[in-house]
């Protein structure tokens, strides 16, 4: 079974538009222009798809897309340096990497499928995860910098809270990829695997 690799996905969208990073002093014109390329790099490679058939075609249009929405996100990020903005480059980062890993799936069948298909969710889960952690982590600091020792420790504590959810988030989405993978199996079996699965993940 071909596992899928969604950390090089997100690598590869990541890296798309890393090499013409934009400088956070953009004047309102230069944020016209390169939303203007953005665009056109977007319409080229939808184009480039056509040639392509079948499921093949489904994940050059997701890799076009998910693209275009990751290099907005990071102009919008450059344009207006906030925490928002930037949890929200990691968002559609995530988003785009799950498109692609998604539709990868559809090259498979049965279980094999299933659990690609929980794969790409639970790296999605993870990633939107630690993003809305480092969010609540910036934006408490912030907050901390402006008030006193004692809002420090209140951004600790908050932060703290915000890596626990997280944590819970990522330990669900692997259980349910621990789950499927039981399928494969059957009778004592299956709920052996089941059974080991809810040991290891505390459920």
């Amino acid at each position: 079974m071909k596992k899928l690799n969604v950390t090089t996905v997100s690598i590869a969208i990541s890296l798309a538009f890393s090499t013409g990073a934009i400088a956070q002093s953009m004047s309102k014109a230069d944020y016209k222009a390169a939303k203007e390329k953005i665009e056109a790099e977007y319409k080229s490679a939808k184009a480039g798809c056509a040639s392509l058939s079948g499921n093949a075609n489904d994940i050059c249009i997701a890799e076009a897309k998910g693209n275009e929405r990751v290099a907005i996100a990071e102009l919008e990020a450059s344009y207006e340096p906030t925490a928002k903005t930037r949890y929200q480059a990691h968002i559609a980062k995530a988003e785009a990497t799950y498109a692609v890993a998604n539709e990868r799936c559809d090259d498979l069948a049965g279980n094999a499928k299933d659990v690609c298909v929980k794969e790409a969710k639970a790296a999605e889960i993870t990633a939107k995860a630690d993003a809305k952690a480092q969010m609540k982590t910036s934006e408490a600091n912030a907050t901390a910098n402006e008030k006193s020792a004692v809002a420090h420790s209140k951004a600790d504590d908050k932060a703290a809270g915000a890596n626990k959810d997280a944590a819970a988030d990522k330990l669900d989405a692997e259980y349910a990829v621990a789950k499927e993978k039981c399928d494969t199996f059957a009778g004592s079996t299956k709920d052996n695997c089941l059974n080991e699965a809810k040991a290891h993940f505390g459920k």
